[in-house]
């Protein structure tokens, strides 16, 4: 299902991966205490500017930073919005 929604300029729509509920020792972690992602998966790609092309495209798994972006909500899931210069890395 597509998203109606394109960024403008060099800004990426990320779908932030969920948080962890259970540690690795199976004990399970209360909302107030998960720690905020900074990890997801890129939905849409603005065009990018003159002089800066877009390196990631739909599709890629990306670190970002931990208060980079903007959070909205679109057809009942949340997303980030974020320049591609806040993306720390592609995996």
């Amino acid at each position: 299902m597509a998203l109606k929604i394109k960024p403008l300029s060099d800004r990426v729509l990320i779908e932030p991966v969920a948080a962890e509920t259970k540690t690795a020792s199976g004990i399970f972690i209360p909302d107030t205490a998960k720690e905020k992602p900074q990890k997801g998966t890129v939905v849409a790609v603005g065009n990018g500017t003159k002089d800066h092309a877009m390196t990631v495209k739909i599709g890629d798994t990306v670190l970002y930073g931990k208060y980079a972006g903007t959070e909205l909500k679109l057809e009942g899931k949340d997303y980030l919005m974020m320049r591609e210069d806040d993306i720390v890395a592609i995996i």
